[in-house]
């Protein structure tokens, strides 16, 4: 089978304005490093859990019997090195489901919108287009990050103070910075941080 590229839109679900990142991939990219990747271009920190989701299957990193509390669900395979992104999104407008953290939930829908010739030229991964900056991590979830969004904009909230602090300073909701993503892409490890394990 001929190699193809994928140009992919990942969207953060029910992130209003809509959250997102189109990129290029090989279709021959394992789920590990499709993970990877998906971490960086969002803005992601790598330091949960996280799985691919098709329907009712389940693709998740291999954990110890002692950590084992997926067992509830169908697994077909692990992410690692079997399972490549062409296997999952076949053909123009599959989708799959990406969740990072499962104590907060996000979930990002992955839309396969173009197969594309292989171009020799074209250094990929590669993040071609996106909008807004990634949400903190721990701060609960969707509903959770527009709870501190309204809270930081108004300065005579009771927590206010305790947000501003518990923030980055710098942090920007509109923020996307393509060039800087696309500098990160080309590091070892496609620039995610290290998986922590827990």
């Amino acid at each position: 089978m001929e190699k193809t590229n994928y140009q992919i839109k990942i969207s953060l679900k029910n992130s209003k304005p809509n959250i997102w990142r189109r990129i290029v991939i090989s279709s021959d990219t394992s789920l590990e490093d499709f993970h990877k990747i998906i971490q960086t271009t969002m803005g992601w920190t790598n330091s949960h859990l996280h799985q691919f989701i098709k329907g009712k299957t389940y693709y998740l990193v291999p954990l110890d019997d002692d950590n084992d509390f997926f067992g509830f669900v169908e697994t077909i395979d692990y992410i690692e090195e079997k399972i490549i992104v062409s296997d999952l999104l076949v053909k123009e407008k599959d989708k799959i489901v990406y969740e990072y953290d499962f104590g907060d939930g996000w979930m990002h829908d992955i839309l396969l919108e173009k197969i594309l010739v292989k171009d020799p030229k074209l250094m990929i991964p590669v993040c071609l287009k996106g909008k807004m900056c990634c949400p903190p991590e721990d701060c609960g979830g969707i509903w959770g990050y527009y709870q501190l969004l309204d809270i930081i904009q108004n300065p005579k909230h009771s927590e206010y103070e305790e947000m501003i602090e518990w923030l980055d300073e710098d942090f920007e909701p509109e923020y996307f910075d393509k060039e800087y993503i696309n500098e990160l892409l080309q590091e070892e490890d496609f620039g995610s941080l290290d998986f922590l394990m827990f």
